[in-house]
């Protein structure tokens, strides 16, 4: 045997160990990365959340001076008035933690609460249109502009929200998703999302006139 041949076989495992090493490294990095991507769409799903709740108070500061200029035009339309104040008090003691988004009752509660806080509006805004005084007034007809502007931005971050939670549930669901949550996240839950409600995407809105 010549002394190239035996130099070659004993670096033959050497080479063989570098490849093997080479892959475990390169399956190690895919595996942290993969397992990562449980906690950043839990990360992007409660921010979307956050801005769900965001929205959903500046809606709530509109609420009482809409209803005390509505009030100085039509104090007679008491049961429509009274029902935007009930409704706005329901939905703004009924809140929860992005920690909760797992907690199906939790969260259609919170839709309820909304969703009536929204009917309402409607109501009230489709009340209006027997006051010409009231719907030209400026002070109303900015008013109106915010409402409108708070609702389609509640719609845009309800439709961020459910994609980030499909999303997130999608991770969990599939493989090989649901081999890392096993092992790395044992206690990641599916988080509820929001259901289709009738009128949903529709802001409440009043055709006002000058």
């Amino acid at each position: 045997m010549s002394m190239s041949e035996s130099h070659h076989r004993r670096s033959l495992p050497f080479g063989l160990i570098a490849s093997a090493i080479l892959v475990l490294l390169a399956s190690a990095i895919l595996v942290i990365a993969g397992s990562n991507a449980i906690p950043m769409k839990e990360k992007d799903a409660k921010a979307a959340w956050t801005q769900i709740e965001n929205q959903y108070q500046r809606r709530n500061d509109l609420i009482p001076d809409l209803v005390e200029t509505v009030k100085g035009y039509a104090s007679q339309e008491t049961d429509v008035l009274t029902a935007v104040v009930e409704a706005r008090a329901k939905a703004t003691q009924l809140k929860i933690s992005a920690d909760q988004l797992t907690d199906q009752v939790a969260v259609q509660k919170f839709q309820a609460a909304q969703d009536q806080l929204s009917g309402s509006l409607s109501r009230l805004l489709a009340t209006v249109e027997a006051y010409p005084v009231l719907k030209s007034s400026h002070h109303f007809l900015s008013l109106e502009s915010e409402l409108e502007g708070s609702e389609n931005r509640i719609s845009v971050a309800r439709s961020d929200y459910i994609d980030a939670v499909r999303d997130y549930n999608t991770e969990l669901e599939r493989i090989p998703g649901r081999w890392y949550a096993d092992v790395f996240y044992p206690n990641a839950k599916p988080m509820q999302s929001f259901t289709a409600t009738p009128g949903a995407k529709e802001p409440p809105r009043v055709d006002v006139g000058q």
